[in-house]
């Protein structure tokens, strides 16, 4: 009888180890699967996918055609990605647009020079974003904010043309980075 006790006791570390490695594949599948149909609306997202660029970028007004930009940051230690506009200045530099952004998780997480990825029409991006604090360089943003979301047939969040910009609008550079 003791034969039988000690072979369920060295069973038992298989069985759970067997149980939570099962729980694991499940858990990153059902992450998988959610990174590839968020960020959605106003649910954060994971992982970004797409097609990698074929060049680098350093003209982005192409950006300006495109409703709405999908950023990925890493929060800690998983990816956090979420939907927002974007605008390219007429010589081409790139902006992500966050109003109220005190308020937005994400923008708590983006230091100086973070790497994240950028997707535009199924195409990811690496880039670096850099918050901007320069008043002039984020009037340029707002402007070239105005201008992009006054010429889309359904724009999201647009101002009325010529509105001064929030003073909890903040603004991110966007480079590309190889």
């Amino acid at each position: 009888m003791s034969e039988v006790s000690s072979e369920r006791k060295s069973r038992l570390p298989i069985l759970v180890g067997g149980g939570v490695a099962g729980l694991a594949v499940i858990a990153l599948a059902g992450f998988m699967v959610y990174s590839s149909i968020c960020p959605c609306d106003f649910t954060p997202g994971g992982f970004l996918f797409g097609e990698a660029p074929e060049q680098p970028v350093d003209d982005w007004r192409f950006a300006n055609q495109v409703e709405l930009c999908q950023i990925q940051i890493w929060a800690g230690i998983r990816p956090h990605s979420i939907n927002l506009n974007c605008m390219a200045t007429p010589d081409g530099n790139l902006y992500l647009s966050c109003s109220v952004c005190d308020t937005k998780y994400w923008a708590a997480h983006v230091g100086s020079d973070e790497t994240a990825r950028l997707r535009l029409e199924g195409v990811v991006y690496p880039v670096v974003l850099n918050r901007v604090t320069d008043q002039a360089e984020m009037d340029r943003a707002w402007h070239a904010r105005d201008l992009k979301l006054n010429s889309l047939p359904n724009p999201v969040g647009a101002p009325t043309p010529g509105e001064p910009r929030n003073d909890r609008w903040w603004t991110f550079r966007v480079e590309y980075s190889s």
